[in-house]
C-alpha cells in the first residue's frame, strides 16, 4: 500500500458539493491499495503512519506522532499514486489493485487507524472528489509498506 500523508490545521472531502468528511488538525491520508497487496498491508501501513514523529515538541520540533498529539485524519483513497510515468505523457494505472480489492483495503486502513486512536474521518471509494485543505508546515510525506 502507497499513502501520501500531509500534516495539516484542517481538511475537508466534498461529494457533489456537500462535505462528507473533515478533520483537523491532524493528517490528510491519501490511500492507494496496489496489485499483491495483502490482508496484513493495512495494519502495517497504518501503524507505520500512527508512529511517525513529525508534529510540533513543546520546542518545536517534529517528535511527536498522530497518536500523541491526539489530531486526527482525514482518509481518501487515490488510486492515482500509483501512476506509472515511466512511458510517454499519460500515466499508467496498472499497479493499482483490482477495485473491489481497493475499496476492502482502503476501509480496513481507515479502521485500523481508529482502532490506533485516532479519530479517523473518510471521503468515498470510487468517486469523484473535491478535497480541500490546509497543508501545516508544509509537510508531505511519501509512506510505503
Amino acid at each position: 500500500m502507497r499513502a501520501l500523508i500531509q500534516r495539516i490545521s484542517e481538511a475537508s472531502v466534498s461529494v457533489d458539493g456537500k462535505v462528507i468528511g473533515r478533520s483537523g488538525p491532524g493528517l490528510l491520508i491519501l490511500v492507494c491499495a496496489m496489485q499483491g497487496d495483502t490482508d496484513d498491508k493495512p495494519r502495517q501501513l497504518a501503524a507505520k503512519i500512527s508512529k511517525l514523529r513529525i508534529f510540533k515538541d513543546e520546542d518545536g520540533k517534529m517528535n511527536r506522532s498522530i497518536v500523541d498529539t491526539g489530531g486526527s485524519a482525514l482518509v481518501v483513497s487515490q488510486f492515482t499514486l500509483a501512476a506509472d510515468t515511466s512511458r510517454g505523457n499519460r500515466p499508467g494505472f496498472s499497479a493499482a489493485a483490482a477495485p473491489a480489492d481497493g475499496e476492502r483495503l482502503y476501509e480496513a486502513f481507515a479502521a485500523e487507524m481508529g482502532k490506533l486512536g485516532v479519530a479517523v474521518e473518510t471521503g468515498r471509494f470510487g468517486t469523484d472528489m473535491a478535497v480541500s485543505l490546509v497543508n501545516d508546515g508544509p509537510v508531505t510525506i511519501w509512506v510505503e509498506v
